[in-house]
């Protein structure tokens, strides 16, 4: 009796691992496929960039003359009015300057004074040998005056004559003289009044450059002492905007953005503007993309770093798949592949750039771990997708597409095979080592 219990007790435990066997034999030979479902809803295609925020207008307010600051009548984040003193230069040398000048304009003015007197006191002279030298004239015709006498009184007459010119000369000269020291006078007039610094716009000091005792030298160019920003409740973003996205950015469009000041806050502008000034950064080209927005609250800064969505398309109520089945490859001998594309009348070419886009379309990492926002492939037309059924057999389904947002892509139409909502689409499958590559659980 007890051998008779043992032999059973063998046997149920054969059985026992022969079943574990079967069951690890099958499951080693299974492929297990993971899925995600047609989905139906709405998909926003946007353009993201990042900008920096900046006022309108922004000007820096310099030194036209070199000196040292004596006083400061602003500091930073101070309000300003157009025409508002916001600095002051030592005016001592530009004083001393004009004084100089003012004097050298009187000695000008005084030296025009004596060249014209001298006109006069010339001109007099000329009338009197020019009397003498008529009267020795006539007094030659009659006999009476030598030839002497008469060449003496005509180069008298001339000499006058020359005299009167000269002292012309000389006035023409003492006016221009004082024409000389005017400007003079303008310019150091001038540079004193350049050592009273003022404010050319309404706006808000955003930078003091300088101190009080701090010589500003503006031999070469005028040294900026602030930067005054012109009515922050409007501003500006100037976003980066890749290459390959701005045939997709039209101005009016509406911008949304956020900055790590207010993580939990969205703010929203207008494209403005798109610049053409391209900039390109290690092959890689940008464009300014000029975002306006207001700021009543004063609440951004500039500076600031914006996180800018441009919408571009929308689409609504419409099947959508995941952008990671594009990308999916079965575990299969690529001839397996290709027949079975022929079979349901696929181009081999189509699932290859179905599978580029998508991947192209999948926001990627920096190597510093920081995400980057992708250039915007050209998107296939066409796509072929995995539909994983209920026996657990593939069936692929060639369907056109629409637009993306970088995780789901529109479904624009069904091209072979039927495609619904809810359907489970293979985005990813693992074959045990063991099991060599085959058509398992394909549809034909």
């Amino acid at each position: 009796m007890k051998l008779k219990n043992k032999w059973v007790i063998v046997a149920g435990l054969v059985v026992v691992a022969g079943l574990i066997a079967a069951f690890a034999l099958n499951r080693n030979t299974q492929a297990q496929h993971f899925t995600a479902k047609v989905e139906k809803g709405e998909i926003h295609d946007v353009v993201e960039a990042t900008g920096m925020i900046n006022a309108v207008i922004t000007v820096q307010v310099g030194s036209q003359v070199s000196g040292t600051i004596s006083k400061l009548y602003v500091d930073f984040n101070s309000r300003v009015h157009k025409g508002d003193i916001v600095a002051l230069i030592d005016p001592a040398l530009f004083k001393g300057a004009l004084l100089q000048a003012t004097a050298d304009l009187e000695n000008a003015k005084a030296n025009l004074v004596a060249a014209r007197t001298n006109v006069e006191k010339a001109k007099a002279a000329l009338v009197q040998t020019k009397a003498d030298y008529d009267r020795t004239v006539e007094l030659f015709k009659e006999g009476v005056m030598s030839q002497q006498q008469l060449d003496l009184a005509k180069a008298n007459y001339q000499s006058a004559d020359a005299t009167v010119g000269g002292a012309l000369a000389n006035v023409t000269q003492a006016e221009a003289q004082v024409s000389q020291k005017d400007a003079a006078v303008a310019v150091a007039q001038t540079n004193l009044n350049y050592t009273v610094i003022r404010s050319p716009i309404d706006g808000t000091v955003v930078a003091r450059n300088v101190d009080v005792g701090q010589t500003v030298a503006a031999s070469l160019q005028a040294p900026t002492v602030f930067t005054i920003a012109q009515d922050l409740t409007k501003m500006l973003v100037y976003a980066k905007t890749d290459e390959s996205d701005v045939g997709n950015i039209k101005v009016g469009r509406p911008v949304a953005f956020k900055v790590d000041a207010f993580p939990k806050e969205t703010f929203h502008g207008v494209v403005s503007q798109v610049r053409m000034n391209a900039t390109t950064v290690q092959n890689v080209v940008t464009y300014d993309t000029i975002v306006e927005f207001a700021n009543p609250e004063l609440k951004l800064f500039p500076g600031m770093t914006a996180y800018v969505t441009i919408p571009v398309a929308t689409v609504q109520n419409v099947l959508k798949l995941p952008n990671t089945a594009l990308r999916y490859k079965p575990p299969m001998a690529p001839e397996e592949i290709l027949a079975l594309y022929r079979q349901y009348g696929i181009e081999p070419g189509e699932r290859k750039m179905a599978s580029d886009t998508a991947a192209a379309a999948e926001p990627s990492a920096a190597p510093g771990g920081a995400a980057q926002n992708p250039p915007r492939a050209p998107k296939a037309d066409n796509a072929v997708v995995w539909v994983l059924h209920a026996d657990n057999s593939m069936e692929p389904i060639k369907v056109s597409l629409g637009i993306t947002d970088h995780s789901y892509t529109e479904v624009a139409g069904v091209l072979k095979g039927e495609l619904k909502e809810g359907d489970e689409l293979i985005i990813r499958s693992v074959v045990p080592k063991s099991s060599a590559p085959g058509a398992q659980g394909i549809r034909r």
